[in-house]
């Protein structure tokens, strides 16, 4: 989608084009971008549902990767194939690989919006489960 289209309340229609996402910057002297995807797929959200991520549906929450370059695209392609293999899931993946978008920040409201709003429904049901997931499951690398 366009600058002028990235909304809250637009990309939620579901006819922007746009994704709901989270840009990543990181140092890849300290974490990889494999590590990264590792990361993203056993905890932040359900690879094989199309267009949907628990309760939200439409395109904008589509599982989708937006790699900077052909070096992560290969990576992403290459990783997904062997999950893939291996039947790391009991469905098909069906992230998409998007390169070239560009990321428009979300408005100042949902910045550090769990931080904010620690109680909110979506944040102590949904959001705070996966914080768990990921303190449990990789807690080699996150921060004390």
């Amino acid at each position: 989608g366009d600058a002028e289209s990235a909304n809250y309340e637009a990309v939620c229609s579901g006819r922007t084009g746009h994704a709901e996402v989270v840009e990543v910057r990181y140092d890849p002297h300290r974490i990889s971008f494999g590590a990264l995807l590792k990361l993203f797929f056993a905890v932040a959200h359900d690879p094989t549902q199309k267009d949907r991520q628990g309760n939200d549906r439409g395109p904008q929450y589509r599982s989708a990767i937006f790699p900077m370059d052909d070096a992560q695209r290969k990576v992403a392609e290459d990783y997904i194939q062997q999950l893939g293999n291996a039947g790391a899931f009991t469905a098909p993946i069906v992230t998409t690989l998007e390169p070239g978008h560009p990321f428009h920040p979300a408005e100042d409201y949902h910045q550090d919006f769990a931080r904010r709003n620690p109680n909110q429904p979506y944040i102590t049901h949904v959001a705070k489960p996966k914080l768990e997931k990921l303190h449990a499951a990789f807690p080699e690398l996150l921060k004390t």
